[in-house]
């Protein structure tokens, strides 16, 4: 499609003139309350910095190896208390909290923007997912927690009920990707279940974290049920592992293996969202119009920065052309621009290191042969940690790019001819978290998605229509991850099902002067006449 020279125009920038320092703002008294929510007593902080202009946003305590241990201490005396509190009032709680997130919808989506560097749009996904996310636990508390009857054995002898008892206190270590909603969603059901919450946030991102913390007590859950601490990873966050009684994890598939291991050492659960390399295919009967604007969405949103977004593209040789040459002027017509205001389509990465990861996978793949279509370039006169939206045409297995997850605004694209070839493409490597399909015939596309390895697979839409489908399972295949959030799979993870059974009458032993050999073949006509009757 053109060399990486003629290819790399750039796309439109909202508004040259603006600099975001000049709207630089953030209450800092309000700052204060927030981090005065951590357990936090080393008396060491770190600051908080704007990928929007690189400035501090304010500074956070750190915690140390005792102040996890005294969350804890908190957390389990509250659990005890909030696991006798009823399913209905926990239920009030939750649609009180989807309401204030509603209301305050403004206000996070600000914080979200100054720490994250992302745009609005995609800012207002984070508010939204929790207020889904908050009205699903507390309409279905009841139909997931509830005591259940089961079969027993014996019909009319034998009274068998399921319950979900928590797990007790759950370990939460969340990323800087969507730092609200990450740093809340999973916590919601496990707290919905009866356990409390002691969370580590990434250093990155406290502050949307902390707002979130803020809202839970405005919603009325009691103060020590869900504890923040601050801390790096390998020390905090083994503290965490070291006493949960369950632990969930979002963020790497290198770190996801050792903080398996350590679970496994310790024999409790834990799950687990890590990686991936996510495929889209574009079908020869696309509506190629959508097809484009929904791979523009699952490239490029929160600048790539998504579990769940496509860094791999297959387009059915009948329609490569006419795609491409739609999609790459969708990518160039994109608005780029960071700050609080509505219109950026992309902001800015979130670190120096996400942009040297970025920049190292575009200049290798380009040393090697690839052709850069659009993007390509950081842009420090938008932001200091600002790329642009690029697509990579001729990648190799040789590339950096081609098999490594790139959690950047890059996109690399591939012919193919044969249906059966591009899904056996889509499943090559080691991870398999979402794809998309994209086809008129959906029927056809639903078959397709069965046989790809990912946990999620959205059919004619990039990653929306899973992710903002609470009650669907999500979460990776292979070395995307174990265990789901959403849905009954979400909540179940938090519990212990206990099993309690009543036994009336008979006994399970020779009675009336049976031998044990007349009870064994007393026990075996019973059990035949029953399959007999149709029992399970």
């Amino acid at each position: 499609m053109g060399s990486s020279d003629a290819g790399s125009a750039a796309p439109e920038l909202l508004d040259p003139d603006h600099d975001p320092a000049a709207s630089y703002a953030l209450d800092q008294a309000h700052v204060r309350r927030l981090t005065g929510l951590l357990t936090a007593s080393s008396g060491e902080t770190k600051p908080s910095i704007s990928p929007v202009n690189g400035q501090p946003l304010g500074h956070v305590p750190q915690s140390t190896a005792a102040d996890v241990e005294e969350a804890f201490r908190r957390a389990r005396k509250a659990q005890a208390r909030w696991a006798r509190t009823s399913l209905e009032e926990r239920s009030a709680m939750f649609l009180r909290l989807h309401d204030i997130v509603l209301r305050r919808q403004d206000e996070i989506m600000d914080m979200i923007c100054w720490e994250s560097g992302k745009a609005r749009k995609h800012a207002f996904d984070e508010p939204l997912h929790i207020a889904l996310t908050a009205r699903y636990y507390a309409r279905t508390a009841e139909e997931h927690l509830s005591t259940k009857r089961v079969a027993g054995v014996v019909p009319g002898l034998t009274r068998v009920e399921v319950n979900r008892v928590p797990k007790g206190v759950v370990g939460i270590i969340s990323p800087w990707n969507y730092p609200f909603t990450m740093a809340l969603c999973d916590g919601l059901p496990a707290i919905m279940a009866g356990n409390a919450v002691v969370a580590k946030p990434d250093a990155q991102t406290m502050l949307s974290a902390l707002l979130g913390l803020e809202l839970l007590h405005e919603a009325g859950f009691p103060e020590d049920l869900w504890q923040m601490v601050a801390g790096p990873g390998r020390t905090i966050g083994t503290e965490i592992i070291e006493r949960a009684d369950y632990v969930c994890f979002t963020g790497s598939t290198a770190t996801g293996k050792v903080i398996a291991q350590q679970c496994a050492e310790r024999l409790i659960g834990c799950s687990l969202e890590l990686g991936g390399k996510n495929p889209i295919l574009v079908l020869r009967d696309a509506d190629l119009d959508r097809a484009a604007e929904g791979a523009v969405r699952a490239a490029f949103s929160n600048a790539g920065q998504l579990c769940v977004s496509m860094e791999r593209m297959y387009v059915a040789d009948q329609v490569y052309d006419r795609f491409m040459a739609k999609f790459v002027e969708r990518v160039k017509a994109m608005r780029l621009g960071v700050g609080l205001e509505w219109g950026h389509d992309m902001g800015a990465l979130i670190s120096q290191d996400q942009l040297d990861t970025v920049v190292g996978h575009v200049e290798d793949a380009r040393a090697k042969g690839a052709r850069v279509l659009t993007g390509g370039r950081a842009r420090p006169d938008i932001s200091p940690y600002f790329y642009e939206p690029t697509v990579l045409e001729g990648t190799t297995p040789d590339m950096r790019c081609f098999g490594d997850e790139s959690f950047g605004p890059v996109i690399s694209v591939y012919r193919f001819h044969d249906e059966s070839d591009a899904v056996a493409r889509a499943n090559e490597g080691q991870y398999g978290l979402n794809a998309a399909v994209y086809s008129r015939d959906t029927r056809r596309a639903r078959e397709i998605a069965r046989r790809i390895k990912c946990g999620t697979v959205n059919v004619n839409e990039a990653f929306g229509a899973t992710f903002a489908s609470i009650e669907s399972p999500m979460g990776g295949m292979r070395d995307s991850g174990m265990g789901r959030r959403q849905g009954a799979e979400g909540i179940l993870r938090y519990t212990e099902s206990q099993s309690v059974a009543v036994q009336r009458v008979l006994r399970f032993a020779p009675m009336f002067g049976m031998s044990d050999e007349q009870y064994a073949r007393f026990m075996t006509r019973s059990v035949a006449l029953m399959t007999k009757l149709g029992r399970k």
